[in-house]
């Protein structure tokens, strides 16, 4: 009898522990998401989580602006309070090309941490265009941009990026400003190694304190353009980006407990549908 009850009780032990065991080792459904391009990483290990044409290239939109602030910083003796006079230049490209703005005003002096506020928040173009002013070299304005467009594609080159080239430093090019959805989460992740950029990123809004042409000052107000840091449990970045070209981007990233998941979606058909993908994705990647 004692036998009979040892192989009943064995047998129910392995059908529970083979039942408990599947359950326990069962992989979460791979999301079907709405934008052609996706690619999640696991921003500790690097390894891959999730990719959907990771490697097609395709227009980056303002998520450009992600590599415009990872070369501000990576400058050598960088000074984060040194000041930036407003140009005329960058208002007038900015209505030139109907570009998101930070609203700079001519004359201001902001400064560069700022700047990175103004281009990372708001996503602005100015901003942007500020920066490759400040941060480019050569004796005109066109020959500093251009220098400034320049160290962006070395920064891509020296990261091994094979697919990703920028023709301007906003995302506004002129057919030649692209990447793809694993080469963006690349530059994002090394990107979120600087305290202030993650700092920035993280930013729901500011409001900044600038002297005026006069010496006086005023406030500048931001709010940040990702409503993923709003709508989702952990967010900590990154980057919209949105044009004709380029659909609904986002470079996203999420933090639970120890793990931090790190991710792009390109061109996204709404931006109802980016938010939907994102959220999709960051949830599959912590389920992984």
């Amino acid at each position: 009898m004692r036998s009979a009850v040892t192989v009943s009780l064995t047998a129910s032990a392995v059908l529970a522990g083979g039942l408990f065991a599947g359950q326990a080792h069962a992989a979460p459904a791979v999301p079907s998401i709405t934008a052609p391009g996706g690619f999640v990483m696991n921003n500790g290990t690097g390894t891959t989580l999730y990719g959907k044409a990771a490697d097609t290239r395709r227009s980056t939109g303002s998520t450009t602006k992600i590599m415009t602030a990872k070369v501000v910083l990576s400058q050598r003796n960088l000074n984060l309070d040194a000041k930036v006079t407003i140009d005329k230049a960058y208002s007038d490209y900015i209505v030139a090309k109907n570009a998101s703005s930070a609203r700079l005003i001519v004359g201001d002096k902001v400064t560069v941490r700022q700047l990175l506020y103004g281009l990372m928040l708001p996503s602005g173009c100015d901003a942007a265009y500020a920066l490759a002013d400040k941060f480019g070299t050569g004796t005109t304005r066109a020959a500093r941009v251009k220098s400034f467009i320049g160290k962006m594609n070395d920064e891509a080159r020296k990261m091994g990026l094979r697919n990703t080239h920028f023709d301007s430093f906003d995302g506004i090019g002129s057919g030649q400003n692209y990447s793809t959805p694993r080469d963006l989460t690349k530059i994002a992740s090394s990107a979120m190694k600087n305290s202030t950029f993650r700092a920035v990123v993280a930013t729901k809004s500011t409001k900044q304190k600038v002297t005026t042409r006069t010496g006086g000052y005023r406030y500048m107000a931001w709010t940040n353009t990702n409503k993923l840091l709003s709508t989702y449990s952990g967010a900590i970045g990154v980057k919209t980006g949105s044009g004709p070209q380029a659909k609904y981007c986002l470079v996203f990233a999420a933090t639970r407990g120890n793990k931090t998941v790190i991710g792009t979606v390109l061109a996204s058909p709404s931006e109802a549908n980016r938010a939907t993908d994102v959220k999709k994705l960051l949830d599959y990647g912590f389920a992984r």
